[in-house]
Formats: C-alpha cells, sequence, structure tokens
C-alpha cells in the first residue's frame, strides 16, 4: 500500500502544479512526472540513506519518492525562501539530502561518476544512482561516463528512462539501433523492462541493486514507460489519439485496480 500511495501522491503533487501554473501562480517552466511514478516508486524502495542519488529536469518523483517533503518542493518552484534551494533553483535544479538534480542533459551524468569514483576510492560501499532519459543518449560525456565507470569498475547505477519523446522529438527519430545494445557495448550488465506496474517495477529493480551490491560493478536500467504528460507544463504536439492508446497503462489506473 505504500507503494499505492507513493504513485497517488506523485500525480496529485503534478496535477496541482500544472494547475497552479495555469492560474499564473508560478513562473518558469516545470516538466512533469506523470505516467512514470511506478518508475521511481519501485527504485527507491532499495536506496539506502548513503547512497548518492542524481535526477534530471524531470526530478519532481524522483524527489517525492526519496522521500523529499511536498512542501519544500512546492515552496522551491514559487520560489519562496523557505524553499529547497531557498528559491533560487526553480523545479529543475534542487538538493535534498544525498539527492541533487540539473536541467542540463546529459551534464549530470559525469558529475554522478565523480561521485561514484570517490566514494570507490574512499572505500565505501555505498551506490550512485543517475536518472537519465532517452533524449541524453545523444550526449557524448553520457558514452565517456560510461566507458569510465566499466574501465574503472565503478559501483555506479544508470537508469534510463525511455518515455518515447525527447521534447517533441519522438525516440526512433533520433536514435538509430538498440538502447540495450548501445549499453551493453561497454560490458556493463544491462536490465531492460516495459511497465508501469509498480509491482513487476520492483521486482525488478531487486534484481539490478541485488547485482551492483554483490558485484560493485556499474550497472545499467533501462525502463520504456510512456510519458503521458506534455514535455513541459504545455508543449504537447503529439498526436492525442496516440497519447490515448497509452492510457491503458496509466500506472494511477494500475493501482486502482490492484486496490479495488
Amino acid at each position: 500500500m505504500d507503494n499505492y500511495e507513493m504513485i497517488i501522491k506523485i500525480r496529485a503533487f503534478e496535477e496541482t502544479i500544472l494547475s497552479l501554473f495555469e492560474q499564473n501562480k508560478l513562473s518558469g517552466t516545470t516538466h512533469t512526472y506523470i505516467g512514470e511514478e511506478a518508475t521511481a516508486t519501485a527504485i527507491m524502495q532499495f536506496v539506502t540513506e548513503n547512497d548518492v542519488v542524481f535526477s534530471n529536469h524531470r526530478c519532481h518523483g524522483h524527489y517525492l519518492a526519496y522521500g523529499g517533503p511536498e512542501r519544500l518542493l512546492l515552496a522551491e518552484i514559487m520560489s519562496k525562501e523557505e524553499g529547497l534551494c531557498h528559491g533560487k533553483g526553480g523545479s529543475q535544479h534542487i538538493r535534498y539530502k544525498n539527492l541533487y538534480t540539473n536541467g542540463i542533459q546529459g551534464g549530470i551524468v559525469p558529475n554522478a561518476l565523480g561521485v561514484a569514483f570517490a566514494q570507490k576510492l574512499k572505500g565505501k560501499s555505498y551506490n550512485t544512482i543517475v536518472f537519465l532519459g532517452d533524449g541524453t543518449l545523444g550526449q557524448g560525456v553520457v558514452y565517456e561516463s560510461m566507458n569510465i565507470a566499466a574501465i574503472y569498475h565503478i559501483p555506479m547505477m544508470f537508469i534510463i528512462e525511455d518515455n518515447a519523446y525527447a521534447m517533441s522529438t519522438r525516440r526512433k527519430d533520433a536514435i538509430s539501433g538498440d538502447i540495450y545494445k548501445r549499453i551493453s557495448g561497454f560490458d556493463i550488465k544491462t536490465f531492460e523492462i516495459e511497465s508501469t506496474d509498480v509491482d513487476e517495477l520492483t521486482s525488478f529493480f531487486k534484481e539490478v541493486f541485488d547485482y551492483i551490491n554483490e558485484t560493485g560493478l556499474p550497472v545499467c536500467a533501462i525502463v520504456h514507460n510512456y510519458r503521458l504528460g506534455a514535455h513541459s507544463k504545455g508543449d504537447d504536439t503529439r498526436n492525442p489519439d496516440e497519447i490515448a492508446q497509452h492510457r491503458a497503462n496509466d500506472p494511477v489506473n494500475i493501482v486502482k485496480e490492484k486496490i479495488g
């Protein structure tokens, strides 16, 4: 039930943020996690207090599932002094405990790698987790980081949330070949799943975390999960029929079915 409640909490928070934007009560932009809530919920069950998490521009769901208070994030997005970063980071650039986010696509990956390498050199058995979108796979620093992680056996987890679009560009129009083969080509153990069911994803991520905890080697998890919301607060050019087709896999609806 905790997992189900978290999915509902993330959805409610994101819908509240969109509503506040529509009322002109917020400035800047935001990128909601609508449709992807089950992924963060499943992952964060296995993140320990000492693990370090790096997120991206679509960070609200990661933050909430990590255990961050809603009020602090809302205050940050509203540019309030009592926000996570005193209202200076907005929706994309926040920090809470060992969770850090940045809106620069791919730019946070070498930062995460540096932290993971430092932990290894200090003899710590902590993991570093970094979230990527499919659109990030056009950035060279991502592959450079994977290469270094593989060569030096750095315990780092690359989470690729393939939500089918990078802004308004379809993945299939921007990424050739197979994502799995791209990553496994670095000799990094790669797991892959297509699901929005938090129970399925929990079992999946247990395997992923068991691997990194037992081996101390880098690992990648690819989750194919269609984004139901717009890229940001209103710039959606996708075919409405396409979105409607994917609503059958809405993680909130799956939760409702499970609890009756």
